[in-house]
């Protein structure tokens, strides 16, 4: 009989090839592939193309112009006005800038209850998942007062809750966004730092409430996410993002969870 021996150095060698790699803000799954967990651990987001049915998206809508136009009860939703469009006589959907807390809404907490969704969710969270902060923003042409931008910011800085590893923000394109009416920008890689100072920025025309942003950081070099209808981003809550005006004429919405 013939065997053969390896060395202690050959063993720790071989062993060391079949390592998994040790991912810090994601968790084992079926779903992600190795290459997309650790383009999150390295830049703190992920697009996923084509995710939500455009028909949801399309109730979805259809709901939110409802809501606008009062047609149906607000119950406890909030509904916010761009500071700068209120002044100019518009009305409903050209008027209201988000929806915010809606997860009892019959329609619109469909959003939250998608199986494609909640699958990618679980992948960051785990099994044991709650909606938080529910909103449908809607970014109306900017009245030429800048307000319909978002300054930059992290989200952990609206979250009472902890730990920011196992929070995660979905974030879907509900028509197709680009720069030109106010994409989503994020600086990759800056979930890894801190939580950082925020207060209103010192803007000439206003901002709009809660519109908080991060001191000294309106000039930060950015990526901005081109992203499709139904296409979805997840980012750490501690991921600085922000978005930039509509400087179209057609208003675009989105929905973040």
């Amino acid at each position: 009989m013939l065997e053969v021996l390896q060395s202690p150095q050959s063993i720790l060698h071989s062993n060391y090839h079949h390592v998994s790699p040790i991912f810090r803000y994601t968790l084992d799954n079926q779903l992600l592939t190795i290459e997309q967990r650790q383009f999150y651990e390295d830049n703190g987001f992920l697009v996923i193309k084509n995710l939500v049915p455009h028909g949801l998206l399309d109730d979805c809508h259809r709901r939110f112009i409802e809501l606008c136009e009062q047609r149906v009860p607000w119950g406890g939703i909030t509904m916010m006005k761009d500071v700068q469009l209120r002044k100019t006589g518009v009305t409903g959907e050209k008027l209201f800038n988000k929806a915010q807390d809606w997860v009892f809404d019959e329609v619109l907490s469909n959003y939250i209850f998608l199986p494609q969704i909640l699958d990618y969710v679980e992948c960051f969270t785990g099994p044991n998942i709650r909606a938080m902060h529910t909103m449908l923003i809607n970014k109306p042409p900017d009245p030429g007062f800048a307000t319909s931008r978002h300054p930059l910011h992290q989200d952990l800085h609206y979250f009472p809750f902890r730990p920011a590893d196992r929070i995660v923000c979905a974030w879907t394109a509900m028509e197709r966004i680009f720069v030109d009416n106010g994409c989503l920008f994020v600086i990759p890689g800056s979930h890894k730092g801190p939580l950082l100072q925020h207060e209103y920025p010192n803007w000439e025309n206003g901002v709009n409430k809660m519109y908080h942003g991060i001191r000294g950081c309106d000039d930060a070099p950015v990526v901005n996410l081109i992203m499709d209808k139904g296409d979805t981003v997840f980012f750490h809550p501690l991921l600085i993002h922000g978005s930039g005006m509509n400087r179209t004429q057609k208003q675009h919405l989105k929905y973040q969870t």
